[in-house]
């Protein structure tokens, strides 16, 4: 369901930044951040705190491959918004062929044994949690992945387990490839805080 408020921003002050950022993005600003200017109590400070932590904070994983990550939690989640989104990130800093290969199917794909591994275990927590065992973490440890690495994963997607939800809740528009690339190049220079 499209909220008129996401849409056009809740308050004067969000309805003129909206139409800001837009003119200078030179496309719509997409739902994700429309939301964000939202009644701030719906994703707030808090999410916003511990997206930019999870997906730009300090890990031994690229900003490339958390950004997929998140794209393939959006893929399992039937997310075309964020699919198309973070896939747009991850292919700033990772070959496109890589990143399209991993989202079509990353056993096999040209990625790592230890992202392979580790996205392995991130489909199994998306797509059936309650089959999530110390099994797959050994058998990712095995791979190579680390214990941090492990956990920085875990907490991409967790985030895009909810995020991909509201995304979906809301009906967030599916922008152009052109714009999702405009997109792209802001997240990675603004970040998500």
């Amino acid at each position: 369901m499209r909220l008129p408020e996401v849409e056009r921003g809740d308050s004067l002050r969000s309805r003129a930044l909206i139409r800001i950022i837009s003119a200078a993005l030179g496309a719509r600003l997409p739902d994700a951040a429309r939301v964000a200017f939202y009644h701030k109590n719906f994703v707030g400070t808090a999410l916003g705190a511990w997206t930019q932590r999870a997906m730009r904070g300090p890990s031994e994983w690229s900003v490339a491959e958390r950004e997929l990550m998140a794209a393939m939690v959006a893929k399992w989640n039937s997310c075309p918004f964020c699919v198309g989104a973070h896939r747009a990130v991850a292919v700033r800093g990772m070959d496109k062929a890589v990143a399209d290969a991993c989202l079509t199917d990353y056993r096999t794909a040209p990625i790592s044994d230890q992202l392979r591994a580790t996205l392995a275990v991130l489909e199994t927590m998306t797509l059936h949690p309650d089959e999530l065992q110390a099994a797959q973490a050994r058998a990712a440890t095995a791979a190579g992945v680390t214990r941090r690495q492990l956990v920085d994963a875990s907490a991409v997607a967790a985030l895009f387990n909810i995020i991909t939800r509201y995304a979906n809740a809301l009906d967030f528009a599916i922008p152009t490839d052109a714009e999702f690339d405009k997109a792209a190049a802001m997240m990675l220079k603004r970040g998500y805080a």
